[in-house]
Parts: C-alpha cells; sequence; structure tokens
C-alpha cells in the first residue's frame, strides 16, 4: 500500500517554504518585526496608516509620503452601489462571509483588477483596506435596519471605522485602540491566511482573488476566532471569583483555555501587552473592570504552564477591547481580516515579485494498481 515519500511535515510545521522581508518572528523569546521595526516601537509611536506605508513600500514614509498615502485610503472608502445591493441581499450572513463576497464583487469594480504589476497590486492593496471597512461596517448597520453611514473624511482610518459602525464620532481614547489594535494584526509571517493568499496569488490570480483567500482562511476557528471564543469565556466565568475553579474543570476536562498558546510563540506574544494596561484602563472608564479582572486571574491559574510554551496570545485582551468598545462578538474576525490586507497585500506583492507557483507534495497511503470490475459484477 502507498508509495515511498521523503519526511512529511504535518500542517508544514517548521518548513521554510521561501525568503520575505516582510515580518520577522523569533517565537522562543517573543519579538515581532515589521520591516526591522519592532512591533513595541510601532505599537506606541506610529500609526496604522504609517505602518500601512512601511509594509507596502519597504520604509518609513515622510511627511509628504504619508500625507499621499492618506490621503488615498481616505479618498477610496466608498463602495459602488451595486456592492451595497448585494450586501442588503446577505445581511443575515455572518461578517465573514459577506466581507469575503463584498471583496469578490469589488474586483468587477476595479479598473486594476486585472494588473498584478507591484505598482498596480500596491494601489489595489490600498483601496481593499478602505473599502473592507465600509464593507463590514455597512453590513452591520443594515442588518440592524440602518442606513449605511458615509465616511468622515476628517477622521483618521481607526476613528472612521468605528464612526462608520456606529454613526458617532468615537473618542480619542477609543480611536488610539483601535488603531494599535490595527497595527497589531497588520502582518504576522506566513500564517496560515497569508500561506493561502500567497498560494493563490502564485497561481498568478488577482490580488482580490488572494484576499479572498486570506478571509475565508481568517474565518477558521483555529486561526482567527480566538478573540471571540475569550470573550465568551470571559461571560461564562462570569466573576473573577470563578476562573480559578473555571480554568481547573476546563484543564482536567481536556479543554483548551482560549486565548492562551502560539503555533510560532513559547513566550509571550509581544504584542498582547499593548492591549493589556489599555483592556484596563478602558474597562475602569466603562465601569466594567471585572472583564480585565477575570481575565488576569485566568492568567494566573495558567502561570506553571509558561514552563510548556504557553502564555497570552494577542486575541486574549483583544476580546475584551473589542467588547468594551461595544462591538458585537462576530465582529471581532472582521476587525481582524480589516487590519490584515495590508500584510496580505505585502505578502502577495512578494511572490509576484519572485513567483513559482507553490504546490507541495502529499504521501499517497492508499491501495494500489486495484483491478477494475464492471458494476454488473461487484458485490
Amino acid at each position: 500500500m502507498g508509495t515511498e515519500a521523503g519526511e512529511i511535515h504535518r500542517g508544514l510545521k517548521g518548513v521554510y517554504f521561501d525568503t520575505s522581508e516582510a515580518s520577522f518572528i523569533d517565537g522562543s523569546v517573543g519579538k515581532l518585526l515589521y520591516r526591522g521595526y519592532n512591533i513595541h516601537d510601532l505599537a506606541e509611536q506610529s500609526t496604522f496608516e504609517e505602518v500601512t506605508y512601511l509594509l507596502l513600500y519597504g520604509h518609513l514614509p515622510t511627511e509628504r509620503e504619508l500625507e499621499a498615502l492618506d490621503s488615498s485610503l481616505r479618498d477610496n472608502r466608498g463602495l459602488p452601489e451595486e456592492v451595497v445591493d448585494i450586501i442588503r441581499l446577505i445581511k443575515n450572513c455572518h461578517p465573514m462571509d459577506v466581507l469575503r463576497t463584498g471583496i469578490s464583487a469589488l474586483s468587477a469594480f476595479d479598473p486594476e483588477a486585472e494588473d498584478k504589476s507591484i505598482d498596480a497590486t500596491r494601489r489595489k492593496g490600498i483601496r481593499l483596506t478602505s473599502q473592507a471597512v465600509s464593507i463590514v461596517t455597512a453590513h452591520h448597520r443594515i442588518r440592524q435596519g440602518l442606513e449605511p453611514v458615509n465616511a468622515d473624511p476628517s477622521l483618521n482610518h481607526a476613528g472612521n471605522f468605528l464612526y462608520m459602525l456606529t454613526g458617532q464620532k468615537p473618542m480619542d481614547q477609543e480611536t488610539n485602540l483601535m488603531d494599535v489594535d490595527f497595527i497589531l494584526h497588520s502582518e504576522h509571517g506566513s500564517n496560515a491566511s497569508a500561506f493561502a493568499a500567497r498560494v493563490t496569488a502564485s497561481t498568478l490570480s488577482d490580488l482580490h482573488s488572494a484576499v479572498v483567500t486570506g478571509v475565508g482562511t481568517l474565518k477558521g476557528p483555529l486561526h482567527g476566532g480566538a478573540a471571540e471564543s475569550v470573550m465568551k469565556m470571559a461571560q461564562d466565568i462570569g466573576d473573577p471569583a470563578n476562573a480559578e475553579n473555571y480554568a481547573r474543570t476546563t484543564i482536567e476536562n481536556g479543554e483548551r483555555i482560549m486565548g492562551f498558546g502560539h503555533r510560532v510563540y513559547r513566550a509571550e506574544d509581544p504584542r498582547a501587552r499593548h492591549l493589556r494596561e489599555r483592556a484596563r484602563v478602558l474597562g475602569e472608564q466603562k465601569g466594567e473592570p471585572h472583564w480585565f479582572q477575570i481575565l488576569m486571574s485566568l492568567q494566573e491559574v495558567m502561570k506553571p504552564y509558561q514552563k510548556k510554551g504557553i502564555y497570552v496570545n494577542v486575541d486574549f485582551f483583544a476580546g475584551a477591547v473589542y467588547h468594551l468598545l461595544g462591538i458585537p462578538e462576530d465582529l471581532f474576525i472582521p476587525i481582524f481580516a480589516l487590519g490584515r490586507i495590508p500584510g496580505w497585500t505585502l505578502q502577495c506583492m512578494e511572490q509576484y515579485e519572485n513567483n513559482v507557483l507553490i504546490r507541495p507534495l502529499t504521501q499517497y497511503t492508499g491501495e494500489m494498481d486495484l483491478e477494475y470490475i464492471a458494476i454488473d459484477k461487484r458485490e
């Protein structure tokens, strides 16, 4: 039975399939760089617009370069009315399904849809970064029986997202929180969705198709769904006093404590620290400090598992932040996607620039050389 093959790496764990200048991850010490810049510096000193420029152009922008990118993002916030009509037709679908369908529909209205040059791919990525926000927010309002809100050109990318979602201008602190969250989710190497997008790009398909692939992959609970699961877990716990018993019971039953562990990191996810303190402050300001307290109680219970390389990841505090901002749980994964579009675009740019069709092998383990039997002679 089967055929002989080389060593199998299930899940491609530990396999390098290409080189990249997008991001560097050292999971043993919890280090993350975008284009050579430490995520801690970017999260605390930069903006999502600046990080988007860094990813797509390879260097930090000058004031003039940043103004040009910012103008492009603001100028492309609108959606064709036909795409809004599609959103109305599928308003009862999950937001990730709507985002996937909306991005696919946008390709019909993009004059550069089939242009796979680096410059055109970059421009399309910038457009999609803005348009995806409009898809998610328009759908959220339509499903509530409300009309979509037009973009506010006076607001930055993060602030405009919150405004188009709620119809109310956000406070500066809320805008900053969303901005940092987008930065933290912008790029993360060859994760499942980025790899899937690169596989699509490697066939020389278009960027819209590759981003649709990324969205579809991100939807899976083993990739993008952890923040939603963490918040549901916190709601099940209900009170910080219940956290320890909940954690121990869950572990004894062989189940996972959500928001802990990562495929790459064997130290604390470097992105987590930037949401931890912000979640605490926001919880106190909103009069709901217990969510943060529940999470910290869980983190304390899980400390013994750090010796096994199991630490909190970025999703652990993200769910609480979104909840405190009044964002529904089924929008947690779409928010991840909104931040990741620049990263997916960069991954596709790299693939187009030095393309080789990605086509791994699987070892066949089935029967060999079976005799065909006519249907009237089969038992």
